[in-house]
């Protein structure tokens, strides 16, 4: 009965540690600020958009571009025009 008492504490124990492990790692993949140059549309591959609902700390627009990511303000006027190029260029692939 101790044996079995031992083996559940140690899967909670595990369990729990693991948990810990991928809460930090999500909130290592936030934007944490802002890039101060403005990216061209031919550069930008897609995008994703990420919240304060979440586990981050900032809105932002999370540009991709040529395997890394970009973190933009969203109440940029240039990040906008940077959202409507990329998803018109995903129009056109569509078609």
């Amino acid at each position: 009965m101790e044996s079995n008492k031992a083996r559940l504490f140690a899967a909670l124990c595990a369990f729990l540690i693991v948990c810990s492990f991928v809460c930090s790692s999500d909130s290592a993949s936030c934007c944490t600020r802002y890039t101060k140059k403005k990216l061209p549309c031919l550069l930008v591959k897609n995008y994703s958009i990420q919240t304060i609902h979440g586990s981050c700390d900032i809105n932002a627009i999370i540009f991709h571009v040529n395997g890394r990511f970009v973190c933009a303000d969203p109440t940029k006027a240039w990040t906008k025009r940077a959202v409507t190029c990329v998803e018109r260029k995903n129009v056109f692939k569509v078609l």
